[in-house]
């Protein structure tokens, strides 16, 4: 057998379909040379790479391939379809769903209720019903000035229902602020002081407080606005957010007051405007934002109907305001000091 070779000049082991040279007679026996027209240039052949895939076979081969190559494509892919490579419980932007609840009101709530007092404090006025922040181990808890102002006894309860007496450190009318010590506890939970400088309206937020006398009650919201201008009273006299029949605590804000008088000797700091429900008693505890952090104290809300100097039990209508939480950390040494102002 004649052996054949490819149009590239190489051995085949497969005779050519096409002769390689011209006969050199006609088929009828003339003699006639190149009577054969000359063979195409080359010859057909079957393509050698598969057949391309189509539809979902196709796409999942190439995601396969783009994810041996890097893991963007294939993370698009998961993106785009709404699945992960375990189903059920898989990650998400490389955090398991299941792992932690950082960053949700039920994780904040769980790390920083612990932190979070109710107070009561009773005077020649009356008695009142707030909230403070533990910030140390050995007991040093803040609240509003408002809460304790001429109290001659206040009592603390802590988040696991233990009742500890207290005795006011030091006060600051003039933000708004007080530093009480809670008498014969210890290895209580400090909660993390923040940043309220950092603090950006829609920054979601939590609060709690023991609003009526409910220990504990977590709401939550977002900042709604900054540097808002809150005027409380100075006066002793004015002091309580009483329950059970007492009122609440007056505040000024864009010239009209709420809740009450807040007499002639008044002081006004920039709030944080919050959405997230505060009621009578929320006066001293936290807000809160997901990391757990205290940004602000609570210490005024807007109830419908208590304006023009009348007060009112309506509830909160999601204007509540907290002083910021740097005011209280540039006022801790002089309320540890015992000032009384």
């Amino acid at each position: 057998m004649t052996e054949s070779y490819r149009h590239d000049g190489a051995p085949s082991e497969y005779p050519s379909a096409y002769p390689t040279t011209y006969p050199t007679t006609s088929p009828d026996g003339s003699g006639a040379a190149g009577a054969w027209p000359p063979p195409p240039a080359h010859p057909p052949h079957t393509p050698r790479h598969p057949r391309r895939l189509r539809g979902p076979a196709g796409l999942l081969a190439a995601v396969a391939v783009a994810a041996a190559v890097g893991g963007g494509t294939a993370y698009a892919f998961q993106e785009l379809t709404g699945g992960g490579a375990g189903g059920s419980g898989s990650q998400v932007n490389g955090t398991t769903v299941a792992a932690s609840s950082k960053g949700t009101v039920a994780g904040v709530a769980e790390a920083v209720g612990p932190s979070i007092v109710e107070i009561k404090a009773a005077g020649s006025s009356g008695q009142s019903t707030g909230s403070g922040v533990i910030i140390s181990e050995d007991g040093e808890v803040v609240t509003n000035n408002h809460v304790v102002s001429g109290a001659s006894q206040v009592q603390v309860a802590t988040s696991d229902g233990k009742t500890y007496s207290a005795e006011v450190v030091g006060t600051d009318s003039s933000k708004d602020l007080a530093l009480i010590k809670v008498q014969g506890a210890s290895g209580l939970k400090a909660a993390s002081l923040g940043d309220s400088d950092r603090v950006a309206v829609g920054d979601d937020v939590v609060a709690i407080g023991s609003p009526a006398g409910l220990t504990g009650t977590v709401t939550s919201g977002i900042v709604s606005a900054l540097d808002r201008d809150v005027t409380v009273s100075r006066d002793e006299s004015q002091g309580g957010s009483g329950q059970g029949g007492g009122r609440e605590w007056p505040f000024e804000y864009g010239g009209e007051q709420f809740n009450g008088e807040t007499g002639e000797r008044t002081t006004t700091y920039q709030a944080i405007q919050t959405d997230a429900s505060l009621n009578p008693g929320n006066s001293g505890g936290a807000l809160i934002n997901m990391d757990g952090q205290i940004i602000g104290i609570n210490s005024a809300m807007y109830s419908a109907g208590s304006s023009q100097g009348q007060s009112s039990d309506a509830g909160s209508v999601g204007l509540g305001f907290a002083i910021p939480v740097n005011d209280l950390k540039a006022d801790l040494d002089t309320l540890r000091s015992g000032s009384q102002r």
